[in-house]
C-alpha cells in the first residue's frame, strides 16, 4: 500500500514536468487562439512529450483509483 502511494506521488510529480515541458515556448496567447501560427507537424520530441502524458496521466488514474478502492 505504502509502494502504491509513493509510486503515485513519483507519477503525479512526473506528470507536472511532462505539462510543463511541453507548455515551454508556448505563451499564453496560443491558449486564447491568437497565436497566429500556421499547421505545422509535431516533431518527435514533442510527439514523445504528448504520448509520456498520456501514459503518465492514464498511470495516474489507474494508481489512484486502486488507493481508493483498496484504502
Amino acid at each position: 500500500m505504502v509502494f502504491i502511494k509513493i509510486l503515485d506521488i513519483i507519477v503525479a510529480a512526473l506528470l507536472i514536468v511532462v505539462i510543463l515541458l511541453q507548455m515551454q515556448g508556448s505563451g499564453l496567447s496560443g491558449a486564447f487562439g491568437g497565436s497566429g501560427e500556421f499547421y505545422r507537424s509535431k516533431r518527435s520530441v514533442e510527439k514523445l512529450l504528448v504520448w509520456a502524458t498520456i501514459a503518465l496521466a492514464a498511470l495516474f488514474a489507474i494508481l489512484s483509483t486502486l488507493l481508493l478502492v483498496v484504502h
